[in-house]
C-alpha cells in the first residue's frame, strides 16, 4: 500500500492522472471509427474467373480444374469450396486459423500460384482471376446505393457506370459491386445464307472478327538514332468499323470478303444475368463495401452528400439515385443505447449513493464510471480496436459491475471516516479489507467470460 499512499499524498499527480485519463480516453471515443460488426478475418478468399460464353461444364474443365490443381501446394489450406456455372467459376478457399502474419504469406502464396496457372494453362478467352480476402468489412456491403432510371436503355447504364467509378473514389470505399449493369459491346450477326453462298462457315466469320478485330504491339523500330514504337490500333467502339473489315474463306485464303456482306454489326449490350428494378421502373444496384477500420458513420455521410449533390443535376436524365440500405442505422442505436445506459447508470448511482452515504460519497462513486470508460476506450483505440456493437455491447454489461465494485470500496471508506478515522488512513484500511473480495468478484467474472474469448475461429 506504500505506492498508493505516496499517490494519495501527491494531490498534484492524482489529478493530472485523473484528468489526463479523462481527456486521452474521450478524445479516443471521438476519433475512434464506428462500424457494426468487430473488424475479422474469416480467412476466407474468394476466387472468381469468368470465361465468356462457356457452358458449365467447360468452365469446370477449363478454369475450375486447373485453377483447383494449382492451388493444392499452398499450406494451410483447410478445405476448398468450388462451382462453376455458366461463364462464371467460383472457388472458396478456407485457411486455417493462423495468425495474420502466416495468412498475409499464405495468400500471397496463392495469388501467386493462381497467377501462374492463368498464364500457362487458362483460356486465352478467359478474365483474368479476382482474388479477394472475405473479410467482415469487404465481406457484406456497407450501403446499397439504387440507381433508378426512365427506361433500361444507355442512359441508366453510362451513368450508373459513372456513378459506380464516382463512388470508387470516395475515401474509404473499397469496392463498388453492380446488379444490372451491364457493359455495352459490338454484337455481330451472321446470316447464314449469305455467309454459305460465298464459302464461310461461322468458324471463319469469328476467327476472322478475331484477327482482325484487335490492337497489335509490334516492338520497337529504329531509325537512324531515333527509335519508334510499333503497335497497330485495330479495335474501334464505332460498329461500322467493324463490319468494313475483310475475311476470308478456308478454302480460298486469297478471298477478300466484307463482314458487312454477311453479317452485321451493331452496338449492344451483354446478355443480362440480373435484373434489378424499383417501382415498376429499371434499375441499377451498387453494394459499397469499405476498407478497414473506416469510421462507417463518415463514410455513409459522405456517401448521401454525394447522392444529393448528383441528384441535384441529373433531374433532366430522369435517373434517381437513392440510399437503400444504411448500415450506420443499428450501429448509431447500440452507440445511443450505451450512451443512455451510462448517463442513466450516472444518474441512479448518485441518488442511491446520496441517499445512504451522502453527497459527497455519491460524487466519488459516480466520478469512477466516466474515469474507468474514458481508460477502456483509450485502450482500444491504442491497440486499434473500432467502436462495434460488440465492444459497446460488453461495455453496458460491466457498467454495473463497475458500480457494484465502486460501491463497496467506498462504503468501506464511508464506514471508518464515520467512526473517527482520518480520511486517508480510513481509505487505506478499507483497501486492505476489500481489496481481496473485489478483487475475487472480478477474477471470477473474468474467468466466466475467458473461454469465449479463447476459443479458436470465428
Amino acid at each position: 500500500m506504500s505506492l498508493y499512499r505516496r499517490l494519495l499524498e501527491n494531490h498534484p499527480l492524482a489529478n493530472i492522472t485523473f484528468l489526463v485519463v479523462l481527456l486521452l480516453g474521450f478524445a479516443s471515443y471521438a476519433i475512434m471509427p464506428r462500424e457494426q460488426d468487430p473488424e475479422i478475418n474469416f480467412n476466407w478468399v474468394q476466387i472468381t474467373t469468368v470465361l465468356p460464353g462457356a457452358s458449365p461444364e467447360d468452365v469446370e474443365k477449363r478454369v475450375t480444374k486447373p485453377l483447383e490443381d494449382a492451388i493444392k501446394g499452398v499450406p494451410d489450406i483447410k478445405f476448398v469450396l468450388s462451382s462453376s456455372r455458366e461463364n462464371i467459376s467460383s472457388i472458396l478457399v478456407r485457411f486455417r486459423d493462423v495468425d495474420e502474419r502466416v495468412f498475409d504469406k499464405r495468400v500471397n502464396d496463392l495469388r501467386r500460384e493462381i497467377q501462374n496457372e492463368a498464364q500457362s494453362e487458362l483460356p486465352t478467352e478467359a478474365d483474368d482471376p479476382l482474388v479477394l480476402e472475405v473479410t467482415t468489412s469487404n465481406g457484406f456491403p456497407t450501403a446499397q446505393i439504387l440507381v433508378t432510371g426512365q427506361a433500361n436503355d444507355e442512359t441508366l447504364r453510362s451513368l450508373s457506370r459513372e456513378i459506380r467509378d464516382d463512388l470508387e473514389r470516395i475515401a474509404g470505399v473499397d469496392r463498388v459491386f453492380a446488379l444490372g449493369l451491364h457493359d455495352p459491346e459490338l454484337l455481330v450477326e451472321f446470316f447464314p445464307q449469305a455467309a454459305q453462298a460465298r464459302g464461310l462457315t461461322a468458324t471463319d466469320i469469328a476467327d476472322g472478327v478475331g484477327a482482325w478485330f484487335r490492337d497489335t504491339f509490334a516492338g520497337t523500330a529504329r531509325t537512324g538514332d531515333v527509335e519508334w514504337l510499333v503497335r497497330v490500333i485495330g479495335t474501334d467502339a464505332n460498329p461500322d468499323y467493324l463490319a468494313r473489315l475483310t475475311l476470308s474463306p478456308t478454302a480460298d485464303p486469297r478471298a477478300k470478303i466484307p463482314l458487312e456482306s454477311v453479317a452485321s454489326a451493331q452496338r449492344a449490350r451483354e446478355k443480362p444475368n440480373q435484373l434489378v428494378s424499383h417501382e415498376g421502373r429499371p434499375a441499377v444496384l451498387l453494394s459499397v463495401t469499405k476498407k478497414s477500420y473506416t469510421n462507417t458513420l463518415d463514410l455513409v455521410a459522405l456517401l448521401n452528400d454525394y447522392i444529393a449533390r448528383k441528384n441535384s443535376v441529373l433531374g433532366a436524365t430522369g435517373v434517381v439515385i437513392s440510399l437503400m440500405d444504411d448500415q450506420t442505422v443499428p450501429t448509431r442505436q447500440a452507440i445511443r443505447v450505451m450512451e443512455n445506459n451510462a448517463l442513466l447508470g450516472l444518474i441512479m448511482v448518485l441518488s442511491v449513493c446520496w441517499a445512504f452515504l451522502g453527497s459527497r460519497i455519491a460524487l466519488l462513486v459516480a466520478i469512477g464510471i466516466p474515469f474507468s470508460l474514458a481508460g477502456t476506450f483509450a485502450v482500444l483505440h491504442g491497440i486499434g480496436d473500432t467502436l462495434n456493437i460488440s465492444v459497446l455491447l460488453g461495455i453496458v454489461i460491466v457498467l454495473g459491475m463497475l458500480v457494484d465494485d465502486a460501491v463497496v470500496v467506498v462504503e468501506a471508506i464511508y464506514y471508518r471516516m464515520q467512526r473517527g478515522e482520518a480520511a486517508l488512513e480510513a481509505t487505506l484500511e478499507s483497501l486492505r479489507e476489500v481489496a481481496a473480495p473485489v478483487l475475487a468478484s472480478v477474477t471470477t467474472t473474468m474467468a466466466a467470460f475467458l473461454p469465449l474469448m479463447l476459443l479458436p475461429g470465428i
